[in-house]
């Protein structure tokens, strides 16, 4: 009973089981997962609040850079050249250390159909897959689970409190958060078990739920190690993100693990002050990078095998505004890496920064359909039928091809 003497109901504990987060973990209940049908591995990363892509893989060659940006251009000091016309934030040093392998690559001027400028909209695009907001209930990632036909295996596993629309659908999905209250004692755990080994679904729930977070919690070097890290939820704090992306690579390297996540960033809203070497976009460019490197290092050989894609809902003005930052905009860029990507390229078909060739005369111009990259991982690199892709994913997409080249044969 509540404290309102309101039953506990059957559903709610399994969605609070869902959602468990990571502290002391009970060893006498662990399960694999059930078995899951594709070994490659996919992270979406999702990077909430519109970034502003010309300053972290900044146009350099483009002779208009320093001028359309106002004042917000970086220094040479301040980036690493990736070729001749494009270079990477100082604060991507794991990312620029991928492209120098072949094993990342940078797309610019992209984004998703979307073209108003509100962040919930935008994200709403993104994340559903359709052409416009609200147009598609679920997300595009469920809808690729749903693919496999494989309703007893967890394939997919949302990082954070609750699960983005991407992995919201008719496929369930494991969750994890890095929370410093823990999880339930031990003593509960046990109570639980007992009271529930009979029912199959709610047992299997609870077990799912225990062996995601004891992976995590040995990834994260014990149950007090997100208390040491202080709020555990704060993906902007450069140690939070790389703990966490250690224990998400131990999650999914386990051989009977999720194999599909989506990560979550916020923070990338930067209207005043935005910076450049300094201030809140440098910052949150150094806690996604310790992420990257930290899921390479942690997903082991799985390396080989794993695409990570992160791209955010726009763009930001060219333009700074009246207070040091970015007003929302259009275009940006966008990530991929991963052993499985054939990179050290940067794509873009570079629509130029003069003032004739922004997108309503202020934002960068989109030439490639994020939609193009997010088709190619599922079919190259996840192996699903592009039909049933452009039919359940990506719906009234037909005539937009997967970008080639950017997984390895």
């Amino acid at each position: 009973m509540t404290h309102n003497d309101t039953p506990v109901t059957r559903r709610r504990l399994l969605q609070g089981f869902g959602a468990l987060t990571a502290g002391t973990m009970f060893s006498g209940i662990r399960v694999a997962f059930a078995s899951a049908p594709v070994d490659t591995r996919f992270i979406f990363v999702i990077l909430r609040g519109a970034m502003d892509g010309l300053n972290v893989i900044p146009p350099y060659g483009d002779s208009n850079y320093t001028e359309a940006r106002n004042g917000l251009a970086l220094k040479p000091a301040d980036y690493a050249p990736l070729d001749t016309f494009y270079g990477a934030h100082n604060n991507l040093a794991n990312f620029a250390a991928m492209f120098r392998a072949k094993e990342a690559i940078a797309l610019q001027a992209a984004a998703t159909p979307y073209r108003l400028r509100s962040h919930f909209d935008g994200q709403n695009v993104l994340e559903s897959g359709g052409l416009a907001p609200h147009e598609l209930p679920t997300g595009w990632l469920n809808r690729a689970l749903a693919l496999y036909g494989a309703r007893d295996a967890k394939l997919g596993l949302a990082v954070g409190e609750t699960i983005p629309l991407s992995l919201q659908g008719k496929v369930e999905v494991a969750t994890w958060a890095p929370d410093v209250f823990g999880m339930p004692s031990d003593t509960m755990l046990i109570l639980l078990d007992k009271m529930y080994n009979k029912d199959r679904l709610f047992e299997q729930t609870l077990k799912e739920a225990v062996n995601v977070h004891t992976i995590a919690d040995q990834a994260l070097g014990g149950p007090d190690a997100m208390k040491k890290m202080g709020n555990g939820g704060n993906l902007q704090n450069k140690v939070a993100m790389q703990k966490t992306a250690e224990a998400v690579g131990k999650i999914l390297s386990d051989p009977q693990g999720p194999r599909i996540a989506t990560m979550e960033i916020n923070g990338w809203d930067t209207h005043f002050q935005q910076g450049t070497d300094k201030g809140p976009l440098a910052n949150n460019l150094a806690a996604l990078d310790a992420g990257f490197g930290a899921l390479k290092e942690s997903l082991g050989a799985h390396w080989q095998n794993t695409v990570i894609f992160a791209a955010t809902e726009f763009g930001r003005t060219v333009r700074q505004n009246g207070t040091a930052g970015t007003d929302h905009g259009t275009a940006s860029c966008a990530f991929l890496l991963g052993g499985a990507v054939d990179g050290g390229r940067v794509v873009a078909a570079w629509p130029g920064l003069g003032g004739n060739n922004l997108y309503q005369n202020r934002d960068l111009a989109p030439t490639t359909d994020l939609r193009q990259v997010a088709k190619a991982v599922l079919v190259e690199h996840l192996h699903l039928e592009r039909a049933g892709v452009e039919k359940h994913v990506f719906p009234a997409s037909a005539d937009l091809r997967p970008l080639e080249g950017l997984i390895r044969a």
